[in-house]
């Protein structure tokens, strides 16, 4: 595998980087102040910002939304796909979003690498084998409840978990490891196709659910994920410093007292746990992980120390605006969020691919 450094920005970004970044914050806030207006269904603005301002709580007359007529009915239903749809997904879109950042500049730094994902492993074909083995079971989507992400957790875990005992048993190289993941990816995408073959009426379902959607977000798996987020993501954003000495290589970090092999597995391990419940409770979604850190290797330079937790911040706004552009395409079907962020994704991909070859001094 090609090795290069992830972080090939200058340390101080680039030129009007902060402005950028400036815009970047705006932009998340705004997104943020914007989402639970957005949906489906209809709902005049001023009615929504009335429901958000007045909060959670049981609607018990039509004031709560403002500027329409309408009867307490219409508006305690209004007032339910806000608290209860719209805002759920905006939350799940965030925390997703924001582990997939923080583990995908973890891995392009673990492997330095700036292709590197947190698919690159194998996680996204584990959980679509879990999830497969779930539906071919027929268990039907809407009667899973928290058995779907929880089969899709545990298929996502276990090839991280297989890296990680290769790794700590056997002793091999960031290069071996990333090429283990390689190779369980492939198998798991065999075992997945001959689960759809054995059951053809889960295609559809396995098929839709790894485009990826928050379309079944709940307060209980937002706080759930959140949980996940702040353990995984305080931790990933602490090992900073450990980071910057790997792109120095394994002998120059080993030399200044970096437990290589220690750090390599505990940031493998905690990206995979955050990866796995992010897909767990999303589906697979693409791109973010690559993306996220490029845009703010560009604003701040390379050092991990910033580039991990702010890449999630990206991350987190990223997913978020895919989310609203799922839901407002093609009205009033709302897309797998996965097809906006390959729309973006895909064509960074191949810009990176081709900007490394390049530089490499290989023909584009």
């Amino acid at each position: 595998m090609a090795r290069g450094r992830a972080g090939a920005a200058s340390p101080a970004g680039t030129p009007g980087g902060w402005w950028l970044g400036a815009l970047l914050l705006l932009g998340g806030v705004v997104l943020v102040a914007v989402s639970p207006l957005i949906g489906p269904v209809p709902i005049p603005v001023e009615s929504s910002l009335g429901i958000v301002a007045h909060g959670p709580g049981p609607v018990s007359s039509p004031n709560a939304c403002p500027g329409i007529h309408v009867s307490t009915n219409q508006c305690r239903i209004w007032a339910e796909i806000v608290w209860q749809a719209r805002i759920p997904a905006m939350l799940l879109a965030l925390a997703a979003g924001a582990i997939l950042g923080l583990s995908g500049a973890t891995l392009q730094g673990v492997f330095r690498n700036s292709l590197a994902d947190p698919y690159l492993l194998g996680l996204s074909t584990g959980a679509a084998v879990g999830a497969a083995v779930l539906f071919v079971l027929d268990v039907d989507v809407a009667q899973a409840g928290f058995a779907l992400p929880a089969f899709a957790f545990l298929g996502g875990l276990i090839p991280g978990l297989v890296i990680f005992a290769v790794g700590r048993i056997a002793r091999r190289s960031a290069e071996t490891l990333v090429l283990t993941g390689v190779a369980l990816g492939a198998v798991f995408s065999s075992l997945l196709a001959t689960f759809l073959l054995y059951s053809p009426v889960a295609d559809l379902q396995v098929s839709f659910w790894l485009l990826g959607g928050m379309s079944d977000a709940s307060w209980t798996h937002d706080a759930l994920l959140f949980g996940v987020l702040l353990a995984v993501g305080g931790t990933l954003s602490l090992l900073g410093r450990e980071l910057n000495l790997l792109q120095l290589g394994e002998d120059v970090a080993q030399s200044v007292g970096v437990p290589v092999q220690r750090v390599t597995l505990t940031l493998v391990l905690l990206t995979t746990v955050g990866t796995a419940a992010a897909v767990a409770f999303t589906g697979v979604i693409g791109f973010v992980g690559l993306v996220s850190p490029h845009i703010v290797r560009r604003v701040v330079g390379p050092d991990y120390r910033r580039v991990v937790p702010l890449a999630g911040l990206v991350g987190a706004a990223f997913l978020l605006l895919a989310w609203d552009i799922a839901q407002t395409a093609l009205p009033p079907i709302v897309l797998p969020v996965g097809i906006p962020t390959a729309f973006v994704g895909a064509p960074f991909f191949l810009y990176l691919l081709y900007r490394r070859r390049s530089v490499a001094g290989a023909p584009a």
